[in-house]
């Protein structure tokens, strides 16, 4: 099921009922899980393991080498999970040994038109990013974390889990887990309750999230002074732990 136009490397590992459209390009060191498809005009690069039921589309670019001047040529990885869909022109970069080696992407992805991903970033499951969002290197984004068209995420942020991030923000900052954040720069405005209720949070647990987000955002106190009332809240709704764990292991400081 390869066309017989596209360029495949003898050492690539192509598994069961995988479609290779016209016009592709595999390099070597690629492992491509079964039962995935790519559309045309699809470049692959290595050493990028693809997992199962991966539909990329055509002009896309995964696992090359990133243009950071720090890198060197090394053998670095790109690993993507299961079940993502890579749509046209999006962009994939390998690692850097300066950091982990190795660019890692979870399971239930949906990268949309033109979207860019930076070396050595950690992609969890069921993210989104819309058209045109970029994040930069070193970045982590968390499950569920959804980043509307033109979103622009620095080198080093982390994005929270559930957390929504509107079209064209700019971020400089880390977003907590369950925040929305709209703006140049970026500035955190609610929680993201809507998808929070799609994904079967209970009317409790947002409530509590509610509470949590507010002590943070608008009691005007120092996050040390908080950090006892917000723990006790974990206490009492573990849902509430994503939101303050996120925000202690901040090392750029949270959007304000």
């Amino acid at each position: 099921m390869i066309h017989p136009s596209s360029v495949v490397d003898p050492s690539a590992q192509i598994g069961a009922n995988v479609e290779i459209g016209p016009f592709c390009v595999i390099g070597p060191d690629v492992v491509i899980g079964e039962g995935s498809r790519l559309n045309s005009h699809v470049v692959l690069k290595g050493p990028t393991v693809l997992g199962k039921n991966n539909h990329i589309f055509q002009f896309a670019t995964v696992g090359e080498d990133t243009p950071d001047l720090k890198y060197q040529g090394e053998k670095t990885r790109l690993v993507i999970g299961d079940n993502n869909v890579i749509r046209e022109g999006v962009t994939i970069h390998r690692g850097t040994v300066q950091d982990r080696g190795e660019t890692t992407i979870g399971d239930n992805n949906l990268f949309m038109a033109y979207a860019h991903i930076g070396h050595d970033c950690v992609i969890g499951n069921h993210t989104i990013l819309v058209n045109n969002a970029a994040i930069a290197g070193h970045v982590v984004v968390g499950d569920w974390a959804i980043l509307a068209g033109y979103t622009l995420v620095h080198q080093y942020c982390s994005i929270g889990a559930h957390s929504f991030c509107g079209m064209g923000s700019a971020i400089g900052k880390d977003v907590p887990a369950y925040v929305t954040v709209f703006g140049n720069p970026a500035e955190a405005k609610a929680i993201n309750q809507e998808g929070l209720k799609r994904r079967g949070f209970s009317a409790e647990a947002i409530q509590a999230i509610k509470r949590a987000y507010k002590l943070v955002y608008r009691s005007g106190r120092t996050l040390v002074d908080l950090m006892p009332e917000l723990d006790a809240l974990v206490s009492e709704c573990p849902e509430v732990g994503d939101f303050v764990t996120s925000i202690k292991a901040s090392s750029r400081g949270i959007v304000r």
